[in-house]
């Protein structure tokens, strides 16, 4: 007579399985097992899942039918394939030893509830410590990986897995993408949407879950672009396990352009609202009265005409003060430019002091390095004597940990600080340069109807000191241009150096 047995297959993508036959290789094996030692087949059961943890839904639902009587045994290749943790198999041993399951036959062997209990109770837990040591060895494996300065990880956007190389690439298509959008923020210009709408734009965008398979394709939402903004990777570092890491791979960015990113990450905090139609004067000037914001809205005369006009938001209660309209103001301020114009002979003159000036830098560039290497020097000290603490239990993990990321992150300056010392001793006079260069071009500025230049020039003259008080655009400059209009309300035509 014949028995019935539920034949079980099963293999999932863990590295544990790597070595098992397949699920047809199982299969084929299994019916010829079953049909040399007679055993009928009342059905297949296949899984494609770990049997490192319980829940398994199909090993689940065949226990139960074989608990109902519906199959006296089970046929499977190994006995790891039906347990690999101790609750599933405390469960089948429990069944074996009662008689509920009469045999579990194998290749190898068959177990019966009269002499091989102990023999599967042992082959179990050989399997369930396999699993153990397997997540032990693999959790210290990526430890050091971290520790070689390999992300043991997918990258962020921006990078890519060289599967040949076994190292991370910088993406050439996506990374200059990413960039602009980390100097696009820092300019503390744009919201965290905004940004999402550039990184979709530029072909940047969610991709696919395994929940949401048609989610994929959408700009990335707010978290995802703080937290891409947010990621040290992009300058060298990176976490792991609680930990930082300097890594191997090309840096994307510079620290410091990351440390101006996360500042105006920290001062924006809420989100701004988006306004329904954007003025090109918006946000230059406050009310001299009151202190709120001037706005700008659109009005239609009986003629069919339109015209903008700018006046005091009034969020603060009652203000007096009047608009003006749009070409009234826009003539103010290209009158207020006209001010800060640097005559050539004197941009020519400040750009040869500038040479000679850069000629010094060089000179004196070589002990500013020397110094920061021995700042390198001792930081490393640090790191290393910090390390000892932490090895000899000295100093608790949380401590360690956050005295660590400090140390990182202050040799991460300072080893760009030595970059930009060595590439460019004089990289601290290409902001005068630019001065330069902006207070030549105002004359051709403010001579067009181009209102968002305008407005990007006297917001850098004049930062936010520019007021709207009786129709009237008034302000103080900031420096260096309050001292550009002073010098040229008294000098003289020969004293061009003075400036």
């Amino acid at each position: 007579m014949s028995k019935d047995y539920f034949l079980y297959a099963r293999k999932s993508t863990d590295v544990e399985d790597k070595q098992v036959l397949s699920i047809e290789s199982q299969l084929v094996e299994l019916r010829s097992l079953a049909k040399q030692s007679g055993l009928h087949i009342a059905e297949e059961f296949v899984e494609k899942r770990s049997a490192k943890l319980p829940g398994r839904p199909i090993f689940e639902e065949m226990l139960s039918r074989i608990e109902r009587g519906e199959a006296r045994g089970v046929i499977c290749w190994k006995i790891d394939r039906l347990s690999r943790n101790p609750v599933d198999s405390g469960r089948v041993s429990w069944l074996l030893q009662r008689g509920v399951i009469e045999s579990i036959a194998t290749h190898e062997r068959t177990f019966c509830p009269t002499d091989n209990v102990l023999l599967m109770s042992v082959e179990f837990g050989m399997a369930n410590e396999y699993v153990r040591q397997l997540s032990a060895n693999t959790a210290r494996g990526l430890r050091q990986k971290a520790r070689n300065g390999h992300y043991p990880s997918v990258p962020p956007i921006g990078y890519l897995n060289d599967v040949r190389a076994k190292t991370i690439v910088i993406d050439r298509r996506k990374a200059p993408v990413v960039r602009r959008a980390f100097e696009l923020y820092s300019k503390n210009a744009s919201r965290l949407e905004d940004i999402g709408r550039f990184l979709y734009d530029n072909g940047i965008r969610t991709n696919p879950t395994r929940r949401w398979t048609n989610g994929g394709g959408r700009p990335l939402n707010k978290s995802k672009v703080a937290a891409l903004l947010s990621n040290s990777f992009f300058y060298g570092h990176f976490r792991y396990a609680g930990e930082v890491y300097e890594g191997k791979h090309t840096p994307l960015i510079s620290k410091e352009l990351f440390d101006n990113v996360q500042r105006v990450l920290k001062l924006r905090g809420k989100t701004q609202k988006s306004k329904d139609e954007p003025r090109a004067l918006c946000g230059l000037l406050r009310c001299g009265e009151c202190g709120c914001s001037i706005t700008a809205e659109r009005q239609t005369k009986k003629s069919g005409r339109s015209y903008v006009y700018y006046r005091c938001t009034k969020k603060r209660g009652a203000c007096s003060q009047p608009f003006v309209r749009e070409e009234i103001l826009a003539a103010q301020l290209s009158e207020l430019l006209s001010r800060y114009v640097m005559p050539p002979e004197w941009a020519a003159e400040m750009l040869r002091m500038a040479a000679e000036d850069e000629v010094d830098a060089q000179r004196t560039a070589a002990s500013a390095i020397e110094a920061l290497r021995a700042r390198l020097a001792e930081l490393d000290g640090k790191l290393a004597r910090l390390t000892d603490l932490f090895v000899e239990q000295d100093i608790e993990r949380g401590d360690y940990l956050a005295r660590k990321a400090s140390l990182m992150s202050e040799k991460r300056s300072v080893q760009e600080q030595i970059s930009l010392l060595d590439s460019n001793a004089a990289a601290w006079l290409e902001p005068m340069r630019e001065w330069i260069r902006d207070a030549s071009l105002l004359d051709e500025i403010r001579k067009t109807d181009d209102l968002p230049s305008k407005k990007s020039s006297l917001q850098k003259i004049f930062g936010s000191n520019l007021t709207l008080h009786a129709r009237e655009a008034r302000g103080v400059a900031e420096n260096p241009w309050f001292s550009l209009a002073h010098t040229k309300e008294n000098a003289s035509e020969k004293n061009l150096v003075s400036c």
